[in-house]
């Protein structure tokens, strides 16, 4: 008989391994359910069970602490019997199939022991706390736009059985999750198609916030946190410099804001796994506030972002807005906004904005000289080509400004392509790496092939005397065409007013004579008429001219 043999290459799963195992067998599970198509339904679908079994695994972890408290009597679950995860999820043979459906989303549900009670997510959804800003309240957030998508409640059960052997209780677990998890959003990202926003290549977000450099104990805020890319890399970098005693500084610095639930629900778990205990992400649109009532109570120290660009607004959030910088266009509005949320003399922020931001005319124009007058932006980092494809391939630009005072000098720095390469590709996305030479550059700034300095004060006061006379013109001409339109309007005053006194008995003589009269106003309101064009169009072109010789910016 022969001996059976056992391969020398044989070795003991790590961690990494099974968890990884785990997840491609939830989802190849999910793959089977005709509910879901796409990874745009699986990934909500597995995020919002790992979610629940995440909260239940924290929830053990406490109620363990306050028995070693001795407080364990004035504990108080966030989430109550029979909805937490270990009442229905945590044994193998629970309920399944359409008792498990049930359960989950109809408004009333009956438990085995025939006991009548809400499904879970209405139940989760009318989760309140006392102060509003509790888990409970991250939690009703999060349920608000989520619904379940699988069919078979079957095989619910069996992806929730997966789920199972996943420990959220075990910090290396959650550590190899997290990677997991932004493997996942990648992917998401490129399922997504037109709808890409779910993910700013972390190449980006680590060189950002790297040049940003937050510290410790300041307030950093994405108002278009998507995912949680940027907040969940702040807090990676402030963790390392973080010393014990700061711990619930960090834990309460970052916030976020999102207008969308399913990024939301995928935010919250992607700054849960990363150890945020109470991720300060809330849901509404950020442009959907005046912005003359952001106070000083509402500014931070620090925004990185990628808000959204080529999309519109609808007219009610361009109101909220000052009349003169009003635009439909979103990446226009929320530079504004984020001009505004940022502390005088200290805040900063880093965003990436298209190219239309900075070379635009019109309202972009107005809007650009707010931040070169009274902000300091002294940086603009080019990305090479295809950084954001295939999802877009309008130019980008990343730019760096402070509240300390107006520019006087912006630097540039135009990150090259790696030797050989015409493009980044979805295939081939731009690495960490790539930004080595810019970051190296940052704080020793000297120009060379790739960085130069732009004397925007000197530029600027050379273009607005240059532009001054022009608009002197455009102002004169203006003038004398708003005091043609008013002779046009007396004129036409005059003419009525002798229409009304020409009586019927009226000689001949005298009907000739107002007649002429009449006609000879006339032919002096076209000539006035003819004159205001005139300035108008003369006003259009010094204005324009000025303009030109004002806005003109390093290209």
């Amino acid at each position: 008989m022969a001996k059976r043999t056992t391969s020398s290459n044989s070795k003991p799963q790590t961690t990494a391994q099974r968890l990884g195992s785990v997840i491609k067998s939830a989802r190849d599970i999910m793959r089977k359910d005709k509910g879901l198509n796409g990874e745009l339904d699986r990934l909500p679908q597995l995020t919002w069970i790992l979610f629940l079994k995440l909260l239940d695994d924290v929830e053990r972890i406490r109620e363990e602490e306050a028995v070693l408290a001795g407080t364990i009597a004035k504990y108080k679950p966030t989430i109550e019997p029979p909805y937490r995860w270990r009442d229905w999820a945590s044994h193998d043979e629970g309920i399944s199939g359409e008792e498990l459906q049930r359960f989950i989303s109809n408004d009333e549900a009956t438990l085995r022991d025939g006991t009548k009670c809400l499904g879970l997510f209405p139940y989760l959804r009318g989760l309140q706390s006392k102060t509003g800003r509790d888990r409970q309240d991250i939690i009703r957030e999060v349920f608000r736009g989520i619904s379940n998508r699988m069919e078979s409640g079957a095989l619910l059960r069996d992806v929730v059985n997966k789920v199972n052997e996943i420990h959220f209780d075990k910090s290396e677990e959650v550590s190899i999750l997290s990677d997991f998890y932004e493997s996942m959003l990648k992917e998401m990202r490129d399922a997504a198609g037109d709808s890409g926003e779910f993910y700013t290549p972390r190449a980006v977000v680590a060189f950002m916030v790297k040049a940003i450099a937050p510290q410790v104990g300041e307030t950093i805020h994405d108002p278009a946190c998507g995912t949680a890319g940027f907040l969940v890399a702040a807090y990676k970098y402030l963790r390392e410099k973080c010393q014990p005693k700061d711990w619930k500084i960090l834990q309460s610095s970052l916030s976020g804001i999102e207008a969308k639930s399913l990024p939301l629900m995928l935010a919250q778990m992607n700054l849960l796994l990363n150890g945020v205990e109470y991720p300060d992400v809330e849901r509404k649109n950020s442009l959907g506030t005046p912005i003359n009532q952001i106070g000083v109570k509402d500014q931070v120290d620090v925004i990185l972002t990628n808000p959204p660009f080529g999309g519109e607004e609808e007219a009610k959030i361009k109101d909220n807005f000052d009349p003169k910088m009003q635009t439909a266009e979103t990446a226009l509005l929320f530079l504004q906004l984020i001009m505004r949320l940022l502390k005088s003399r200290s805040g900063r922020a880093g965003i990436v904005v298209p190219n239309g931001t900075l070379f635009g005319d019109g309202v972009s124009a107005k809007i650009k000289e707010k931040l070169l007058t009274e902000y300091n932006l002294h940086t603009i980092v080019r990305l090479p080509n295809g950084v954001f494809a295939p999802y877009t391939s309008i130019p980008t630009n990343l730019l760096f400004f402070d509240a300390s005072g107006a520019t006087e000098e912006i630097w540039y720095y135009e990150v090259p392509l790696p030797e050989g390469r015409k493009s980044f590709s979805k295939t081939k996305p731009m690495q960490e790496s790539d930004f080595d030479g810019c970051f190296a550059w940052w704080n020793d700034r000297t120009e060379n092939t790739q960085a130069w300095k732009y004397d925007f004060k000197a530029a600027y006061d050379k273009a607005k005397s240059e532009a001054q006379p022009h608009w002197d013109a455009a102002r004169k001409a203006e003038a004398n065409a708003n005091r043609n339109a008013k002779r046009v309007k007396e004129l036409e005053t005059q003419i009525q007013n002798i229409n009304a006194s020409l009586l019927d008995f009226a000689s001949v003589k005298q009907q000739a004579k107002v007649k002429q009269e009449i006609q000879d106003l006339k032919e002096e309101q076209k000539q006035t008429q003819v004159e205001e064009r005139q300035e108008r169009e003369i006003a259009k072109q010094k204005q324009t001219k000025g303009d030109s010789l004002y806005w003109w910016l390093e290209g």
